[in-house]
C-alpha cells in the first residue's frame, strides 16, 4: 500500500487529538492499525478496536529500531518523523541513525516510504550501546 486506503478512519487521542493510527472496516467488526499502516488488534468490535490503539499509543515510535537496507547491514535507528500516506498521495517515514541521546555523536538521516519497508523493531538482546 502505498497511499492510505479511505475507508480507514482516523483515530486521535483524546485530550490532545494527536493521531495515533486508524480503525479499519474488516467484515462486521473493526481493526486497529498503527501509525505505520501495520494492524495491531486482530477484529474487534469499535470500542475493543478504539481500547487497542489508546493502549498502545505512541511511545512505541520512541523505541529503537532496525533499519534492514539490501546488500548492507542492518542499522539501529530511531524514528524522526510519519508522515502517513493520504487519499491524496504516499508518506514517509523519517529514521536517523542511533545516537544514544548524545548530542555531539554524529548521525544520519534515512527518508523510507510510508509504510516503512525494512524498518523492524529491535529485537531484545540485539544491538547495545557504545558505551556497554
Amino acid at each position: 500500500m502505498s497511499a492510505l486506503d479511505p475507508a480507514w478512519i482516523p483515530h486521535r487521542r483524546g485530550l490532545d487529538r494527536e493521531l495515533v493510527g486508524w480503525i479499519r472496516p474488516e467484515g462486521d467488526e473493526w481493526v486497529a492499525v498503527d501509525l505505520f499502516g501495520a494492524d495491531v488488534s486482530a477484529p474487534l468490535d469499535w470500542v475493543e478496536a478504539e481500547d487497542a490503539l489508546e493502549a498502545r499509543g505512541l511511545g512505541w515510535l520512541a523505541e529503537p529500531y532496525v533499519l534492514e537496507r539490501e546488500g548492507r547491514d542492518p542499522i539501529r535507528v530511531r524514528v524522526v518523523d510519519v508522515s502517513p500516506a493520504t487519499p491524496e498521495g504516499p508518506g514517509r517515514v523519517t529514521v536517523k541513525t542511533e545516537d544514544w541521546g548524545a548530542i555531539d555523536v554524529p548521525h544520519d538521516l534515512h527518508e523510507l516510504p510510508w509504510p516503512p519497508l525494512g524498518l523492524r523493531a529491535l529485537r531484545p538482546g540485539e544491538g547495545h550501546s557504545p558505551w556497554g
